[in-house]
């Protein structure tokens, strides 16, 4: 009977020998680490061309009450503020801006990427801005294969396709972002 168990033992073993090993677990998305790519893409450099635009004083304080809201970690309460100044002023693009960082924040990428879509739209072409739209467009891409991607879950052909896809539009977007700098026209 011993003989009889080692063999046992021994196929077990050689079973588990032939298994594939489980997926590295795939990384927590991190919003504030996203948020803070977008705000740094967003630097501008000194010898870049940069407009900003006048502001209306009731939309400024509802956005300073945003970016204190934001620091306390009410990212809600932030969203709401910037949604009140948006009633006012919905064709700004910094301020769609504002709220796709918001919502990047709150996990929301579909909403994060429609904002910053729409202030693409809206807004200059060039600038730390536009790099700020295009970096949040490719956080709300990867935020998005994050949520599609479960740890350890062993990826099939199709995933594999779609996380290529999605790389693929994250690299896109920041090509984008990469050509929205443009040095100022020289002063004489």
């Amino acid at each position: 009977m011993r003989p009889r168990m080692l063999l046992l033992a021994g196929a077990a073993l050689l079973a588990a020998c032939t298994t594939a090993p489980p997926a590295p677990p795939q990384p927590a998305f991190d919003a504030r680490a996203a948020v803070a790519a977008v705000r740094a893409a967003g630097g501008a450099e000194s010898s870049e061309l940069d407009v900003r635009p006048l502001r209306d004083t009731q939309v400024e304080d509802l956005r300073e009450d945003a970016l204190r809201l934001e620091r306390e970690g009410k990212d809600a309460e932030a969203a709401a503020a910037l949604d009140q100044a948006l009633a006012i002023n919905a064709e700004d693009p910094a301020l769609l801006q504002e709220r796709a960082e918001v919502a990047l924040l709150m996990r929301q990428a579909d909403a994060a990427e429609q904002f910053a879509r729409r202030a693409i739209g809206l807004g200059s072409q060039v600038g730390p801005l536009c790099r700020r739209h295009w970096e949040t467009v490719a956080q709300a891409i990867d935020m998005r294969g994050h949520a599609a991607t479960p740890a350890g879950r062993n990826q099939d052909a199709a995933a594999q396709a779609e996380a290529a896809t999605r790389q693929s539009a994250i690299q896109q977007a920041r090509q984008k972002r990469d050509a929205c700098t443009v040095a100022a026209p020289p002063r004489y």
